[in-house]
C-alpha cells in the first residue's frame, strides 16, 4: 500500500511492526515515551484509546506530517461483582507466573486500541477478543515463563 505520508508506527512491539509490514513495504518504528498508569482508567476499552492516541500524539510532536499508527493491547480480567482488573506487562518472571495462574481456567477480554493520525484527519477505535485458558499446571506455567515470551505481552 503507499501512503501519501511518511509511515511511523508509533511503538516498540515486534507484533506491531509485523502486522504493518502487511500494509506498508516501508516505515519508521519510534518508541513514545507515554506514562500508561497515568492514562489507565477503570474501563479497560477506554484505556485500551487513551493509550493509543497518547502514543500516537506523541510520535506526531516530532513527525507532524507523517500518517502515524498507535495501539495498545489491554488484558482485562472481569471480577466477581463487575468490574475488570487490567494485567499490563510483567515487571520481572514472577509477576508474568502470577499473572498467568489468575487467567488459568477463566476467560478475560484482550482489549487492543488503536489510533491512526495523519495531517488529514485521525482515527481511533478498539477491537475486542474473548480468550479462555484452560487450567494451566504450575509447571506448564514455569515453562512458557522461561521461553520470555511473556514479558512483553500484557497479561503476560
Amino acid at each position: 500500500m503507499q501512503s501519501p505520508y511518511p509511515v511511523v508506527l508509533a511503538s516498540k512491539s515486534p507484533r506491531r511492526k509485523e502486522l504493518l509490514s502487511h500494509w506498508f513495504e516501508s516505515f519508521e518504528i519510534v518508541a513514545p515515551n507515554v506514562n500508561e498508569d497515568a492514562l489507565t482508567c477503570d474501563n479497560p476499552y477506554d484505556t485500551a484509546i487513551r493509550l493509543a492516541e497518547a502514543k500516537a500524539r506523541e510520535v506526531q510532536n516530532v513527525y507532524s506530517s507523517a500518517l502515524i499508527v498507535a495501539g495498545d493491547t489491554v488484558v482485562a480480567l472481569p471480577q466477581e461483582g463487575g468490574g475488570y482488573v487490567q494485567l499490563s506487562k510483567p515487571v520481572d518472571e514472577a509477576d508474568a507466573r502470577r499473572m498467568l495462574r489468575e487467567l488459568s481456567g477463566r476467560s478475560h477480554k484482550v482489549v487492543t486500541g488503536v489510533c491512526v493520525v495523519a495531517p488529514s484527519g485521525d482515527w481511533s477505535d478498539f477491537e475486542v477478543s474473548t480468550v479462555t485458558f484452560r487450567d494451566l499446571s504450575d509447571d506448564e506455567i514455569a515453562d512458557y515463563v522461561a521461553t520470555g515470551e511473556p514479558m512483553d505481552k500484557a497479561g503476560a
